[in-house]
């Protein structure tokens, strides 16, 4: 997807998948270009921050709202540039119920720690920016992902550099234009679009004093070493194989719902998505068998029409990972549950259709390794215990899902797990008022909550003799 070079300009191509056209271009910035841009932010950072914190925090909202006013717009750009059905409506719901989150608890979150103020010391800890932020958002869910960093971080007076993936290509410079228009002075909020290799040079030269990653393990090891001896930190959100485990007291029909919503919705592309189920043996046929006929309901086709309900995957080569995947686990002796006729809209190409797969073990890389796609493995167990040796059989470790109508069982299961995020009876929801992290090769740090705050802030102690 970085793409081509015109001339000796570099340019970055965003291909739409519905049908294989160029549906926008831009030029890369050079090294120069970028580092002018960073230096702008730079000059800006301290009289952002100078200013009232209830002052950066409307003017934030009210980048928020203008998004919110384009959102007819980007919805069918979000169709095109990576396939989302227009039906679902894009994403301001989730855009703006974050961002008010922290606008919400800015105040408390970054308030001053007083240990004493007494006639002879005051001593007080404060958070304070920690300067020019970069952000290097996905493009699964482009606006979501992006405001997790980008709405704490300037309300807490730092400026952001945003770089978007190629594929959203557009998404950082639409944010950026509407938060300039709702008043967020020049030099706050850029957008760059860049390379790779000028990324890595521009976070080694220590251009960054926090570097925000979401994506996949091998960008985050990147980011990691391009950062190497610098000591700026970093917050990656990379991998996940997110499990959902179905005890015998759950709700059949909850469970199907939801935890299949979690599997297949986006095609499958979400960072806390379900790639794998457990099922006590005692339900395992019924929930089987109502996942599959759900699944065979879904409609794929182009995402601007209604009625479609599965778009195609953002890119073909996704969808040849996934394939290969779904290949090698039959050729292993899975059993693929879903009919191909129900879907002849697949084209081998970034149309694919969903699938669910039994009889599949932790042996298949379809069962390990991150498929990010629409198809969900689905296995018996015999117990808690085998289910939590197998939700934890994973290199990852961002959300689970415990389906049960016993909290106390769910709090005990939840203890032994190594994940980020343990959900009881739902799945593929980031609470704002939560952190949200991951363990593993998942990556490191936490975004959202009072964390957040304190991730995109370094503190600064105050030790005050008077007398």
């Amino acid at each position: 997807m970085l793409d081509i070079e015109a001339g000796m300009i570099k340019c970055l191509k965003c291909i739409s998948p519905i049908d294989g056209t160029v549906l926008a271009e831009r030029p890369v910035a050079s090294g120069q270009e970028a580092v002018e841009a960073i230096t702008k932010a730079r000059a800006a950072q301290k009289s952002w921050a100078a200013r009232p914190l209830n002052e950066r925090t409307e003017l934030v909202m009210a980048g928020v709202a203008r998004i919110g006013e384009m959102n007819s717009e980007i919805v069918l750009e979000l169709a095109e540039m990576m396939g989302r059905p227009v039906r679902y409506g894009g994403e301001f719901g989730g855009f703006k119920e974050r961002a008010s989150y922290m606008a919400q608890i800015a105040h408390e979150a970054l308030r001053p720690i007083l240990i004493e103020a007494s006639s002879q010391f005051e001593r007080r800890i404060h958070r304070v920016p920690h300067g020019v932020v970069l952000v290097i958002a996905p493009w699964n869910y482009p606006y979501m992902t992006a405001i997790n960093t980008v709405a704490p971080a300037l309300i807490a007076g730092n400026t952001v550099v945003i770089k978007h993936a190629t594929q959203t290509l557009l998404v950082g410079e639409r944010m950026v234009k509407a938060f300039a228009e709702a008043g967020v002075p020049e030099g706050v909020f850029q957008n760059l679009f860049l390379d790779h290799e000028t990324t890595g040079e521009l976070i080694g030269s220590k251009s960054f004093d926090f570097v925000n990653f979401t994506g996949s393990v091998e960008g985050g090891r990147a980011i990691e070493r391009a950062a190497a001896g610098t000591f700026t930190p970093l917050g990656l959100e990379l991998g996940g194989k997110d499990p959902g485990y179905v005890r015998e007291d759950a709700d059949i029909d909850a469970a199907v719902a939801t935890l299949i919503d979690g599997a297949m919705f986006n095609s499958g592309q979400c960072c806390c998505g379900i790639e794998r189920i457990y099922v006590h043996r005692s339900r395992y046929e019924e929930f089987l068998g109502k996942a599959v006929e759900l699944v065979s309901t879904y409609k794929l086709g182009n995402p601007k029409e209604e009625a479609t309900t599965l778009g195609p995957m953002a890119h073909p080569r996704f969808a040849k990972v996934v394939r290969e995947q779904i290949i090698e686990a039959v050729e292993q002796g899975a059993k693929p549950m879903i009919d191909p006729a129900l879907f002849p809209q697949d084209d081998g190409g970034a149309y694919l259709m969903p699938q669910v797969l039994t009889n599949v073990t932790h042996e298949m890389r379809v069962m390990k390794e991150e498929s990010f796609g629409p198809v969900v493995g689905i296995m018996p167990v015999e117990d808690d215990a085998e289910a939590i040796r197998l939700m934890n059989d994973s290199a990852y470790g961002l959300t689970a899902s415990v389906w049960t109508s016993d909290a106390e069982v769910a709090a005990r299961v939840g203890a032994e797990l190594e994940t980020g995020t343990v959900f009881m009876n739902r799945a593929d929801y980031l609470d704002p008022a939560l952190c949200w992290t991951g363990c593993k090769e998942t990556g490191r740090g936490g975004a959202l909550s009072v964390i957040g705050f304190h991730n995109l802030t370094r503190p600064q102690s105050f030790h005050f003799k008077k007398a």
